[in-house]
């Protein structure tokens, strides 16, 4: 992930109150140009963000941004401002993922596949969810881990639709990564995971749940399908 250490990403997930669609139209129309407005404001030119649609697909989540930036404190500030803004004020925080970019002690050389958050175009899709390992993972002697992860990234490899980031979250949440993957094919990715579940890594794993899923789509669109006229 050459280029994005000491970067923090966040998963933030959002829903959508069902009384807003309740409004008339031109309370709907309001809020949301100044949502979509707010979404594309420069604001902090360091901060980064993608936008996905999530609506009918994730139970209490419609929004799904996808944002890096240097710091926490820079993820608050534009958090606060999106959440304040026309349909940001009906917008509820359903799942915040946060981890920090850093290199892996398990790859030595990165592929295409072992993504900068920075690199290339978004595919159509994003999976993302929060990964925890077991204490006996983290006992084990350093050689042990590596062989185990090189069977893990060998399987990986011979899915290259599927790119993946990965993002450390010790200290700063819940769970001990933040998993990303991006790909336009769902069954490949829906193929990946069962063949890694089938490998040596899976024993080690204790959460890996919930996995959000959300389709790449301009701003203005997906306030569209949330019911904006």
């Amino acid at each position: 992930m050459t280029g994005a250490s000491g970067v923090y990403v966040q998963a933030l997930a959002l829903g959508l109150d069902p009384a807003w669609r309740r409004l008339p139209d031109e309370v709907r129309r309001d809020d949301a140009a100044r949502f979509v407005e707010r979404l594309g404001a420069a604001g902090d030119p360091s901060l980064r963000m993608f936008a996905y649609s999530s609506v009918g697909i994730e139970p209490g989540v419609d929004i799904l941004l996808w944002r890096f930036a240097p710091s926490v404190d820079a993820l608050e500030e534009s958090a606060a401002a999106i959440l304040a803004a026309g349909l940001g004020r009906w917008l509820r925080v359903s799942h915040s993922l946060i981890g920090r970019i850093g290199p892996s002690q398990y790859v030595r050389k990165a592929t295409s596949q072992e993504q900068s958050p920075f690199d290339g175009e978004r595919s159509r899709y994003l999976i993302v969810y929060p990964f925890t390992k077991s204490t006996d993972w983290y006992l084990l002697p350093q050689e042990s881990r590596q062989g185990i992860m090189n069977e893990h990234m060998r399987v990986g490899h011979g899915y290259p639709m599927v790119r993946q980031a990965l993002a450390y979250s010790f200290g700063l949440d819940s769970q001990d990564f933040v998993v990303a993957y991006e790909t336009d094919d769902l069954p490949a990715f829906g193929d990946l995971v069962r063949a890694l579940r089938s490998t040596e890594s899976r024993r080690s794993t204790v959460s890996d749940t919930p996995i959000l899923l959300g389709i790449h789509r301009p701003v203005a669109e997906i306030v569209r399908l949330l019911g904006a006229p």
